[in-house]
């Protein structure tokens, strides 16, 4: 065990439930032992700006089904400046923090990487974000309850473009990755599902919806991951209708309600085994580090070899699966 007696916690970037149910796991298996916590508000910002607290076991009192993030968050331009990653690290001087632990995606454990590697503070990293797109972990925390809130949407549109005979253009989040439209076309019943790592020409969507058509379907949806190379769900949809106007088009962008909301089951219980296992990897002297989940086990990866390898890589089988289901 190391000689840590104070640890610092923050969340930064984009939120994503199941945020808290990590802050809440970090406080209470510090304070199980003996370790003190301190928060950090607005990220990297509140650190530079010295916007820190004491935190206890009660301080996460009834935050498990909370979405976003008690800590709030911010993007911070000045920490990525020397002169304000100092400011930072003498302020974590002053509040006595030996170690921090940071939730959030990869513009935030890229600071931890810079602020580790100039200061030597131990950092531990948990992955938040809806996106899905980190290395070293199946899951991400957030991704689950996004995909939920983009299913349980696209159902309800379902309904009123089966009324009305329309076709509806779904955008979803993703501006690199089109994990949250892949897995949620599949489950929703997209007739086609458009992403950044998949080139799909307008003319070729146009045939998956005449043939669509040819089958007597009385509705379309299409999802637009927002990332996608033909300039998101309006432009699609503009394309499209100018070439193949049978149905009565529709675009409905899901925005940052896919964001928000009560954390899943599983969300919780990922981000809460993420948050222990982070306090209690840096008692063990690791540092540097990202907390993943694969395979149902939680492991570490090296920050330099999450921020510097291949993302998240498409299931081809499930690209399969898609466009056999939309027949």
């Amino acid at each position: 065990m190391t000689s840590i007696k104070r640890i610092g916690v923050l969340t930064s970037g984009g939120d994503a439930p199941g945020m808290n149910a990590a802050i809440r796991a970090v406080v209470r298996t510090a304070i199980y032992h003996k370790i003190e916590v301190t928060g950090i508000y607005r990220g990297y910002e509140g650190l530079i700006e010295n916007d820190l607290f004491t935190m206890d076991s009660r301080s996460v009192s009834s935050i498990l089904t909370q979405g976003g993030t008690v800590l709030k968050s911010a993007r911070c331009p000045e920490f990525r400046t020397k002169e304000g990653r100092a400011t930072a690290y003498q302020n974590l001087k002053n509040a006595h923090i030996d170690a921090l632990v940071t939730i959030g995606g990869d513009g935030t454990f890229t600071g931890a990487e810079v602020f580790s590697d100039e200061y030597d503070i131990p950092v531990m990293c948990i992955p938040g974000t809806i996106d899905n797109d980190l290395f070293g972990t199946d899951y991400t925390i957030g991704y689950d309850t996004a995909n939920n809130t983009v299913i349980e949407a696209i159902d309800k549109i379902r309904d009123t473009a089966a009324s009305h005979s329309r076709l509806f253009f779904v955008e979803v989040m993703g501006r690199d990755s089109g994990c949250i439209a892949l897995n949620a076309g599949v489950a929703a019943g997209a007739e086609a599902i458009l992403m950044p790592e998949k080139d799909t020409a307008i003319d070729e969507l146009i045939e998956m919806l005449e043939d669509g058509m040819d089958k007597n379907k009385s509705s379309m949806i299409v999802i637009v991951a927002e990332g996608e190379k033909n300039g998101g769900a309006y432009h699609v949809a503009k394309c499209v209708k100018e070439k193949f106007d049978f149905f009565d088009t529709k675009v409905s962008i899901l925005g940052h309600l896919q964001r928000g909301g009560s954390p899943s089951s599983f969300d919780r219980i990922l981000a809460t085994r993420m948050g222990y296992h982070a306090v209690k990897e840096l008692l063990k002297g690791n540092s540097k580090s990202t907390i993943g989940f694969k395979g149902n086990q939680i492991v570490t990866t090296p920050l330099h070899v999450a921020l510097h390898s291949d993302v998240y890589k498409l299931d081809k089988e499930l690209l399969e699966i898609s466009k056999v289901m939309s027949i």
